[in-house]
């Protein structure tokens, strides 16, 4: 999948609120297209998204691919359903240092986003120095 054309963020636009969250999106169906564990129609289906070959929208609207978010919700929750307070507790734990990550992540890459290009060169005004004309 590496020598595919790969969306970008704005083509996500037509179904997130805003660029912070079409930037989220494109990362989720990233996430979902590289892991092995993921698997069957969810990566697929992502693999299709981010490869431009069928639009998100669309692809929220395929049945077959709502089936595979269903079922893989419905295996989430289960697993969630079947944890000992401690194995929650410790989900819990690790969820929050994840996340934290996340974050961290999150704001740096923003921070790269929206720096000044370092390679602006910059040249005085014309007539910087100088008084007003009289």
């Amino acid at each position: 999948m590496s020598n595919e054309r790969q969306i970008q963020d704005e083509d996500l636009m037509d179904v997130a609120q805003d660029p912070e969250q079409a930037h989220r999106l494109r990362k989720a169906l990233k996430v979902l297209a590289d892991n092995p564990n993921v698997g069957g129609k969810l990566q697929e289906m992502a693999q299709e998204v981010l490869a431009g070959r069928i639009g998100m929208k669309d692809a929220i609207q395929t049945p077959g691919y709502m089936d595979a978010i269903g079922d893989r919700m419905t295996e989430i929750r289960r697993a969630a359903e079947n944890q000992t307070m401690a194995e929650r507790e410790e989900s819990r734990e690790k969820f929050a240092a994840w996340q934290k990550e996340q974050d961290e992540k999150e704001d740096k890459e923003r921070a790269e986003r929206d720096a000044p290009s370092s390679n602006i060169v910059t040249t005085p005004r014309r007539g910087a120095g100088r008084g007003h004309r009289r």
